[in-house]
């Protein structure tokens, strides 16, 4: 059995992770920390986890000092956070699964101009692997730091990377219009959050200045035969608790149908299980509470534009559930176990 600890573990998207590893076949969870609930127990914070999941969760400190008893620490800080404990689990041969975003971009600079927090670890930079997996599987496989990609890269990597492999679209054209639900705001007080203050409105944020930019750009650029990409990302909020779905657009650079886009796309992504290329469009209800990503294409001939829209369940597919996929390459198990999850409906 794998023994695994959970640091951030009464985050949102520690909560996922919770929820997915007290289950899997293959792990034990020997730790869950958290900052602002040391000294109370699991299921008294999520009372989803009553008479499952009774651990008392720990301080930060007791955490590092049970690091060697474990094979795998799974982080779910905010960024700036992760630095000192990455290097120690590290320094005594423990795996690092980091949720958060102190390892995607592999320039200290970047990362410093769009979080505004000194890089304090970048002897590791070189060697974090980006952990989007149907994309970076063979380096996952021998990595022992690896950097779970944010939400909405997910998404949007996932959409264009085909077109961009393939040479069909100008790449100087790229827009993305991304919405998610209010869980990807994490579980802090926050006003802009707030029911009565998101409920019944949609809105942008964040315009021309998301975090998540430049981890998009990075990646999508590895896929564009060395061009510099760069995109207009727009994100919103919706009201609902959970789902993405990016909408990403580009003029086309031949002719092509939705049909043989589609086809491409399932050449592309095949034998990847949790990717999902529809013959219609992607809504976040068919996602939720799964680790899938549903991917939909279409071709408007008027404009010469392709427009491909991808939605996953942004606390899953775009953190714990990818986590977990990633986790199971890492430790040679089947990609799926622990997450061969339908989407529950309504």
């Amino acid at each position: 059995m794998i023994k695994a600890g959970i640091i951030g573990a009464t985050g949102y998207a520690g909560e996922q992770l919770a929820w997915f590893l007290y289950k899997h076949p293959n792990v034990n969870v020997d730790f869950y920390a958290s900052h602002n609930y040391a000294g109370m127990t699991y299921n008294d914070i999520y009372n989803n986890f009553n008479t499952y999941i009774n651990d008392i969760c720990i301080d930060m400190e007791t955490a590092i000092s049970k690091l060697s008893n474990i094979n795998v620490l799974f982080i779910a800080l905010p960024h700036g956070k992760s630095f000192k404990i990455t290097e120690k689990a590290l320094s005594l041969g423990v795996k690092v699964i980091d949720l958060g975003a102190d390892f995607r971009l592999k320039s200290k600079e970047e990362y410093e101009q769009w979080y505004n927090v000194k890089h304090e670890s970048i002897d590791l930079l070189s060697s974090a692997v980006y952990g989007l997996t149907e994309l970076n599987r063979e380096a996952i496989r021998g990595c022992n730091l690896l950097s779970n990609p944010g939400c909405y890269p997910t998404a949007t990597i996932l959409a264009l990377t085909p077109l961009l492999k393939n040479n069909i679209i100008d790449i100087q054209s790229i827009i993305v219009d991304a919405k998610s639900g209010v869980s990807g705001a994490g579980r802090s007080a926050n006003i802009g959050s707030l029911f009565t203050e998101c409920n019944e409105s949609i809105k942008a944020y964040a315009v021309a200045s998301h975090r998540h930019t430049p981890e998009i750009e990075q990646e999508l650029s590895k896929s564009s035969n060395g061009n510099d990409i760069k995109i207009c990302f727009t994100p919103h909020l919706v009201p609902m608790n959970r789902g993405i779905l990016s909408t990403c657009y580009a003029s086309l650079t031949k002719e092509c149908t939705a049909e043989e886009l589609i086809t491409l796309y399932r050449d592309f992504y095949n034998d990847n299980f949790f990717i999902k290329i529809l013959d219609g469009l992607p809504e976040t209800r068919w996602v939720k509470g799964s680790n899938l990503c549903h991917i939909g294409i279409k071709v408007d001939k008027r404009t010469n534009r392709v427009i491909v829209l991808s939605a996953i369940d942004n606390l899953i597919k775009g953190a714990a559930g990818q986590a977990v996929q990633n986790m199971n390459i890492m430790f040679g198990l089947d990609e799926t176990a622990g997450l061969e999850i339908i989407a529950m409906a309504p």
